[in-house]
């Protein structure tokens, strides 16, 4: 009778078999993104193209190129002053909107972040809530509110309302900045004779500046794109907002296509390089509040 022993099969090259990876990723995936890139501008890139044609070129051939290229539609909507009182009455909305958002929702959030009461969980849920339920579906209710206020055809009626639908997004960014802040801090404040308001002004607003540079950004893009709220509210041309202006504009210059064109293409220049030039701080923002 014999025995016979196993042998155990010899490992495989595990590392053999894997495949390389390229230092630069994969391209399909650059294709993917690069696709995505093209989709996304191209509206854009007609529209300030069709701003430097003529009506005629825009009937020809829609999807060309100017040739020769005309200034003068861009030239006519800078000259006159439609577009930039248009452009003053959103500026003061949305900075206003911004200096509102950011001071009443930073003080919410403190109150939320580091004092320790019964209801603050139940607090903090009511304005998470708010994220839930969109301005379009409390504009009937919105719009009664502010016309007993007597705030129709005035740029408050578009700035309070603004401030309290941004509220939510501000305290839901601001609140971990603040819990993130060390109670040892806070702890060495009140021994050296700092009060509640003084950790407040000294401590809590330097250490919460990402967060408040973000949400100040988000409040200042959404109020200066609002077009739902102030068609309901202004009435009048001269306080229109140049999302409302644009509409306007269009309507009144409908058969000239390539002034509508430039005066659309200049109203989104303003928004495009405010957050061309915060994308940085709105992403390092965001990411501060996840980590906290």
């Amino acid at each position: 009778m014999t025995s016979t022993t196993a042998v155990a099969p010899a490992p495989q090259p595990i590392l053999s078999k894997l495949k390389p990876t390229l230092p630069w990723g994969h391209p399909g995936v650059y294709a993917l993104a690069v696709v995505v890139i093209i989709l996304m501008l191209a509206p854009i890139a007609y529209i300030v193209l069709g701003g430097f044609r003529t009506n005629a070129q825009i009937s020809t051939d829609p999807s060309g190129f100017p040739a020769p290229w005309n200034i003068g539609n861009y030239v006519d909507v800078l000259v006159g002053s439609v577009f930039w009182r248009q452009v003053l009455n959103s500026t003061i909305a949305a900075g206003a909107t911004t200096i509102g958002v950011v001071t009443l929702g930073l003080m919410a959030s403190y109150v939320i972040a580091r004092y320790r009461f019964q209801a603050r969980g139940l607090l903090y849920a009511v304005f998470a809530a708010g994220l839930m339920f969109p301005m379009t579906v409390a504009i009937t209710p919105l719009y009664l509110v502010i016309k007993n206020l007597g705030l129709m055809n005035n740029l408050g009626g578009i700035i309070l309302p603004q401030i309290a639908f941004a509220l939510p997004t501000t305290i839901i960014i601001l609140v971990p900045f603040l819990r993130a802040i060390p109670d040892e801090i806070e702890e060495a404040a009140f021994i050296d004779g700092c009060s509640r308001i003084g950790f407040f002004w000294r401590m809590v607003v330097p250490l919460a500046v990402p967060g408040v540079i973000t949400t100040g950004i988000l409040a200042f893009i959404a109020s200066w794109n609002g077009y739902i709220l102030p068609l309901f509210i202004l009435n009048n041309e001269a306080s229109f907002t140049l999302p409302l202006g644009v509409q306007s504009f269009a309507s009144q210059y409908s058969v000239d296509t390539a002034k509508v064109l430039a005066f659309t293409s200049l109203s989104m220049i303003p928004a495009l390089i405010f957050f061309s030039l915060f994308e940085r701080r709105i992403v390092g923002g965001l990411t501060g509040a996840v980590k906290g």
